[in-house]
């Protein structure tokens, strides 16, 4: 048999050889992200934690004998206690005030303040919400009845939304429980992280990729999370001195538009409307207004100081991944868009600098 056709026939067993192991691997990581898949958001946000909350781990470890499972016991365990108290006193509250409300509107309790003349003068929609908010203090029996086919299916979905928060929340508590377990083995990850990065992206390159994708995730918990809670906090405070009702619930409503990138103005400018509606315009009602207004605009002046603060990529880049992977992945996207944004940037102008010395020796000469 002729040497040509010799080595025709293994080129074509070999060839052979790497689609069926190239199928083999193909199906068998297909068959095994659809077995991961089910748990693929609770260990997400397992390493998302578990990366956020890993400074205050080290902190603690020091002070606790270099114990690092204690230390990660206890944050998990405050952790716990932080989200489950203010939840159950947020259920109570609400239980208490549907069934206040219930009771009034059995008796015929619930009245509604009348509207002052002012809002008639409000450009666009005064005129129309004057005339529904004084129907509504006048005879509110016959609004509910007009808004209750749209209430049917309002609630309906309201207590679908609900059901879905209490998931979430189970979901949140279990992803904390294994983020503490990775915690309490961070230099090993660690350590497994970066030699993924280099079999990824080059023995030189995988430490910085690792460190840039933890800082990413830090920074976006420091300048999303972080700002929707000194929000939260200002507001609510705001809420709480002036005695607005539902404070607590209000409060919780800014961390949640904070969180998914919207104004907290979508809640303080109908207070503040209510507020003046209702109270006129005094020397407290303005106060109150200029407060809750300014508290509202503060995310603008303190997103550009937290988010990508200790991030070797602009802050425009790690801005656009949080909103991008938001929309795209909803809130576990808010994390993965910015690492994966920050990694593409930083590669992208790591292959644009990591030019051949012939290429800039000619473009030398052309200068």
């Amino acid at each position: 048999m002729p040497t040509n056709i010799i080595n025709e026939t293994k080129l074509a067993r070999g060839l052979l050889d790497v689609l069926i192991r190239a199928g083999l691997v193909a199906a068998l990581a297909l068959y095994s992200y659809k077995v991961f898949q089910p748990f693929m958001g609770l260990m997400l946000w397992s390493v998302i934690l578990a990366i956020t909350l890993y400074p205050l781990h080290g902190m603690l470890k020091r002070r606790m004998g270099n114990r690092d499972g204690r230390a990660a016991t206890l944050i998990v365990l405050v952790a716990i206690g932080i989200l489950l108290v203010p939840v159950y006193l947020l259920g109570n509250s609400l239980t208490v005030s549907v069934q206040s409300a219930m009771q009034l509107v059995k008796e015929g309790g619930l009245h509604i303040p009348p509207p002052t003349d002012s809002i008639a003068e409000w450009p666009l929609i005064g005129a129309k919400l004057h005339a529904f908010w004084l129907k509504a203090a006048t005879n509110l029996t016959s609004v509910v009845q007009e808004l209750a086919p749209h209430l049917k299916g309002i609630s309906l979905t309201l207590l679908g939304q609900i059901a879905g928060v209490g998931v979430g929340l189970l979901v949140f508590i279990g992803a904390l429980i294994i983020g503490g377990i990775i915690m309490a083995y961070g230099k090993s990850g660690e350590r497994s992280a970066i030699r993924i990065a280099s079999r990824i992206s080059g023995s030189d390159k995988g430490k910085d990729i690792a460190k840039l994708c933890t800082a990413t995730i830090r920074a976006v918990a420091q300048g999303v999370v972080g700002i929707a809670f000194i929000q939260m906090f200002l507001i609510g405070l705001g809420f709480v001195v002036y005695g607005i009702e539902g404070a607590g619930l209000l409060a919780m409503a800014v961390l949640i538009i904070g969180i998914m990138q919207l104004p907290a103005t979508l809640i303080t400018i109908p207070v503040i409307a209510y507020v003046l509606g209702t109270e006129g315009a005094t020397a407290a009602t303005i106060t109150f207004s200029i407060y809750t207004f300014i508290a509202g605009m503060a995310d603008n002046v303190l997103k550009p100081l937290l988010l990508g603060r200790g991030v070797e990529v602009p802050m425009p880049v790690i801005l656009i991944g949080a909103l991008g992977g938001m929309v795209t992945g909803g809130i576990i996207g808010l994390f993965i868009g910015p690492v994966i944004l920050a990694v593409a940037y930083q590669l992208f102008w790591q292959w644009v600098e990591d030019q051949p010395e012939d290429t800039e020796a000619s473009s030398g000469e052309q200068a």
